[in-house]
């Protein structure tokens, strides 16, 4: 079993150059790498998705946390890098450089939601680096039964549409990714600052535009069988972004990989479940 830590990481923040552009990147802990991508909704960032877990995570970790294209401090792909190549292969090839000029090679990789299919489609292109996967309600390997887009999905696409982000629609946004969300009222009004920059509002038109011109995200589904690293999903059983029923497959199809659900839980487990999440994550990588 693990132990629990309250002792908050000190977080190295530092740019790494990529001949896609520069990606931003926080840090903290010594051990093993854990590289974690977070998910895709407006303000979304490395740190504002997962800062409350590092004290728990740190201890045994190496933890890498990159802003992915078009969030946080990094780069922002345009019209036209959206419309050559997805989101997900963009994320890949920034990540892979990032990591090449980090001088990691081997690391162990979680991804919730957009950082989800990130953390796919790097397993399946670099499968002898990726010792172990956590996967939190990933994008592109998810085949659901219901209709797409969900409500989540539809409330992501809204948010930038009509007079603009408002705090109102950051308290919907965080309505429907969330099962209590009463309890997360702090977080609204950070992600809603951290929406209103330009160039991410303007990254943000694109990439909708760019998710219905291609009837949705990368079809990883059809690849996921070839993944080789162990892998641990990780669902909310009240998910409407990311829905746990497009859970079978992956867990059909994946070689070595089991699943966690958590009632009363929506699409940020690494939030609403966040002590059980930590556990879990460290049990599984195998903790020093």
């Amino acid at each position: 079993m693990t132990t629990a830590h309250t002792e908050e990481p000190k977080l190295v923040e530092h740019i790494v150059e990529t001949t896609l552009g520069p990606i931003a990147v926080s840090e903290a802990g010594d051990g093993p790498v854990l590289v974690m991508l977070h998910g895709g909704g407006p303000g979304a960032s490395a740190v504002a998705n997962y800062s409350q877990n590092l004290a728990a995570l740190t201890p045994h970790f190496r933890v890498v946390l990159p802003d992915q294209p078009g969030f946080g401090d990094s780069y922002r792909p345009t019209e036209a890098d959206l419309e050559a190549r997805s989101i997900t292969e963009i994320t890949v090839d920034a990540l892979l450089q990032t990591l090449d000029s980090l001088g990691i090679d081997r690391f162990h990789l979680l991804g919730n939601s957009l950082g989800g299919a990130a953390a796919i489609a790097t397993a399946l292109e670099v499968p002898d680096r990726v010792e172990k996967l956590v996967l939190m309600a990933p994008g592109g390997g998810w085949l659901p039964f219901g209709p797409t887009p969900t409500e989540g999905q539809k409330a992501m696409f809204r948010y930038y549409n009509g007079e603009g982000p408002t705090a109102k629609k950051m308290r919907d946004f965080i309505r429907v990714m969330t099962a209590e969300p009463k309890r997360w009222e702090d977080t609204v009004q950070a992600r809603y600052e951290a929406s209103l920059d330009e160039s991410h509002i303007a990254f943000y038109h694109a990439y909708n535009a760019a998710f219905a011109k291609r009837h949705g995200m990368d079809p990883l589904w059809q690849r996921v069988h070839k993944i080789k690293a162990p892998t641990l999903l990780l669902w909310g059983r009240d998910d409407r972004t990311i829905t746990l029923d497009g859970a079978q497959l992956m867990l059909k199809q994946i070689r070595d990989v089991q699943l966690h659900v958590f009632g009363g839980c929506g699409h940020w487990v690494q939030l609403e479940r966040q002590a059980e999440f930590d556990r879990l994550v460290t049990d599984f990588l195998g903790a020093r």
